[in-house]
């Protein structure tokens, strides 16, 4: 995928969670553990977003793509995000996925940092 498409990809997801009523705060957070696309508010819930874009499903959909190595990346770049606030807000991780038909899904606390 190229950077253009992803970030397309973000752009549209960000969009989405905005006309939701969510905040954006930060967007593609860079850390040795990985990325994390958008880091947004939904009311008092700081949110950490994946966005996943599969142009075709060969392979299996875009949320199927989330594996049990990707989500513990995130859950380390959202501790090492969270390192840094002085006091830890209540936190969930969502997923956006976009796939090969264009449709968009919103997936609300997708997994657990447990």
């Amino acid at each position: 995928m190229s950077r253009l498409r992803g970030k397309k990809a973000e752009d549209l997801a960000c969009y989405h969670l905005q006309q939701q009523g969510l905040t954006l705060v930060a967007r593609n957070y860079y850390c040795r553990y990985g990325e994390l696309d958008l880091i947004m508010m939904d009311a008092d819930i700081l949110v950490f977003v994946e966005v996943r874009l599969r142009g075709r499903s060969r392979y299996g959909s875009a949320l199927e793509s989330i594996d049990t190595h990707k989500r513990r990346k995130l859950i380390f770049t959202a501790n090492h995000y969270l390192q840094k606030k002085q006091s830890l807000p209540v936190t969930r991780f969502d997923v956006v996925t976009l796939d090969s038909d264009n449709s968009l899904e919103w997936l609300t606390d997708a997994f657990s940092a447990d």
